[in-house]
C-alpha cells in the first residue's frame, strides 16, 4: 500500500515564492535598464535626429537636458509617491507612462514635440527608477538573496549607459533614430506583464501619511537648479551668471528643505534616513562612481569615434568587455566579498581600482590601439565599479523603514543623476580648456596638432 507525504504549506509554496521573486528581479532589472540606457541611447542618435527634424546646434542640448532636468528634480517625489500609492500600482503606471512618452518622442514631427516627449519621459522615469529599487528592497529580505539581487541590479544600473551606446549605434545605423525611443515600448510592455504576474502588492500597515507638499517643492526646485546649473556650465561655461545663479539658488533651496524637514509633520525625507553614517557613505559612493563613469562613457566614446574613427556600433562593442567584467564582479562582490569584508573595505577597494583604470587611460595618444591600450583599463574600471555600485546600493537601502523604502531608493537614483551631471559638466569644461591651451601652445593649428589637442583634453579630464 503506497503512502503519500503531505508537505506543510510553507514547504510546498517556498519554491514557487522563490521563483516568483527571481522573475520579479528580471522585471525590475528590465525597467532599470530602460531608464538608465535612455540617458545615453539618444546621444548616439542625436546627429541623425537633428538632420531629420532640422533644429539648431544651440537647441540640440535640450533633447538631453529636458530628460535629465525632469528626471533629476522629481526623483524624491517619485519615490515618495511609490510609498503612498503602493509600489506595484506605481510601477505599472510609471511603465505605461514611460512607454507612452517614448512612443510620442519616436513619432515627433518637430523639435518642440521631441523635447516635450523627452521631458515627459523624465517625469515617468523619476517615478519608475526609485519604485524599481524599492520593489527590490522589499521583495528580497534575506541576506543571501538580497546580495544576489542587488548584484544583478547594480550591474544593470552602472552598465546600462554602455549598453545604451551599443544599442543606440545599432538602431541608428540599421533602422533610424526613432527606434531609439520606440524600443522602450517593447521593453515596457514585457515589464508590465512581468509586474502583473510576479510582483506582489505589499499590504499597507497603519494610516496613509500625507504628502509633504512644501518639502516636495523645495527639494524638486533645489535639484532642478543644481542639474540645470551644471548643464548650463557645460554649454555656456563657468563664467556665465546663470550658472552660478542656479547653483547658489540650489544651495539656498536645499538648506530650506533641510530646515523644513525638521519641522514637517509628515516629512518627505526623514533626516535619520540620510544621517545614518553607512547610508550617507553609500549615497556618496554612488555619486562619486557616477561622476567617473559618465566621464568615461563621454570621453572614451569621443576618443574611439574621433581619434580612432570607430563607427557607432563598433564603439558600443568596445565597451562590452567592461560590461562583462562589471557584471561578473558585481555578483562576486555581493555574494562572496561583501559578507566577508563589509562595505567599509570593499567600496574603498573598488574606488581605488577604478581610479587605477582611469589613470591608465590618461596615457592614450593618437597612435594608441584598442587591444594594447584601451581594453585593459576598461576591464579594470569594470572590476572597480562592480565592487562599488552593488554594495553601495544595498547599503543605501538596508534597514530603512518599509514606508520610506521608495524615498530612500530615490536618493540612490538622485545621487547617480546628480553625479552624472556634475561629472559631465566639470570634465567637459576641463577638457575644453585643456584643448584650447594645447592649441595655443602648439601653433599653427595643423590637423596633427588638433588631433593631439583632442587626446590631451580627454587625458586631462580623466585625471
Amino acid at each position: 500500500m503506497s503512502s503519500t507525504t503531505i508537505l506543510p504549506p510553507s514547504a510546498a509554496t517556498a519554491p514557487e515564492a522563490s521563483s516568483r521573486r527571481w522573475w520579479a528581479l528580471v522585471t525590475v532589472a528590465l525597467a532599470q535598464l530602460m531608464v538608465v540606457l535612455d540617458a545615453t541611447v539618444v546621444n548616439i542618435a542625436l546627429p541623425a535626429t537633428q538632420a531629420d527634424l532640422g533644429f539648431s546646434n544651440g537647441n540640440r542640448q535640450w533633447v538631453i537636458t529636458a530628460y535629465s532636468l525632469a528626471f533629476g528634480s522629481l526623483l524624491l517625489l517619485g519615490g515618495r509617491l511609490s510609498d503612498l500609492m503602493g509600489r506595484k500600482r506605481t510601477f505599472i503606471i510609471a511603465l505605461i507612462g514611460f512607454a507612452g512618452a517614448s512612443a510620442l518622442g519616436g513619432a515627433a514631427q518637430n523639435f518642440g514635440m521631441l523635447v516635450g516627449a523627452r521631458a515627459l519621459q523624465g517625469v515617468f522615469g523619476a517615478l519608475l527608477a526609485p519604485t524599481a529599487l524599492a520593489v527590490l528592497t522589499t521583495t528580497f529580505t534575506t541576506a543571501r538573496e538580497r546580495a544576489r539581487a542587488f548584484g544583478v541590479f547594480g550591474a544593470v544600473a552602472i552598465s546600462g549607459g554602455a549598453i545604451g551606446l551599443l544599442l543606440g549605434g545599432i538602431l541608428t545605423q540599421d533602422l533610424n533614430w526613432r527606434w531609439n525611443l520606440y524600443i522602450n515600448v517593447f521593453i515596457a510592455a514585457i515589464a508590465v506583464v512581468g509586474t502583473i504576474v510576479f510582483v506582489d502588492q505589499a499590504a499597507r500597515t497603519g494610516p496613509r501619511p500625507r504628502l509633504d507638499l512644501p518639502g516636495t517643492v523645495l527639494v524638486s526646485a533645489a535639484v532642478f537648479s543644481l542639474v540645470y546649473g551644471f548643464s548650463n556650465a557645460e554649454t555656456h561655461g563657468w563664467s556665465a551668471t546663470l550658472t552660478w545663479g542656479l547653483l547658489v539658488a540650489s544651495a539656498v533651496l536645499l538648506a530650506g528643505f533641510v530646515f523644513w524637514q525638521t519641522r514637517a509633520e509628515h516629512p518627505l525625507l526623514p533626516l535619520q534616513t540620510v544621517l545614518n553614517r553607512n547610508r550617507a557613505a553609500a549615497y556618496l559612493s554612488v555619486l562619486i562612481a557616477a561622476i567617473g563613469m559618465f566621464g568615461i562613457f563621454l570621453f572614451v566614446t569621443y576618443y574611439l569615434q574621433t581619434s580612432l574613427h570607430y563607427s557607432p556600433i563598433k564603439t558600443g562593442l568596445a565597451f562590452l568587455p567592461m560590461i562583462g567584467t562589471l557584471i561578473a564582479t558585481a555578483q562576486l562582490s555581493t555574494n562572496l566579498l561583501l559578507p566577508r569584508l563589509g562595505p567599509k573595505l570593499l567600496v574603498p577597494f573598488g574606488v581605488t581600482v577604478a581610479a587605477m583604470g582611469m589613470v591608465y587611460l590618461t596615457h592614450l595618444d593618437v597612435d594608441s590601439t584598442y587591444a594594447a591600450d584601451i581594453l585593459a583599463p576598461l576591464m579594470i574600471l569594470g572590476l572597480g565599479m562592480g565592487c562599488i555600485m552593488p554594495p553601495s546600493m544595498q547599503t543605501a537601502t538596508l534597514g530603512v523603514d518599509r514606508q520610506f523604502a521608495g524615498v530612500a531608493s530615490a536618493l540612490v537614483n538622485t545621487s547617480q543623476q546628480v553625479g552624472g551631471s556634475i561629472g559631465t559638466a566639470l570634465l567637459n569644461t576641463l577638457a575644453a580648456t585643456a584643448a584650447t591651451n594645447y592649441v595655443a601652445d602648439h601653433q599653427p593649428p595643423t590637423p596633427s596638432v588638433l588631433a593631439q589637442a583632442a587626446v590631451h583634453s580627454y587625458a586631462t579630464a580623466r585625471k
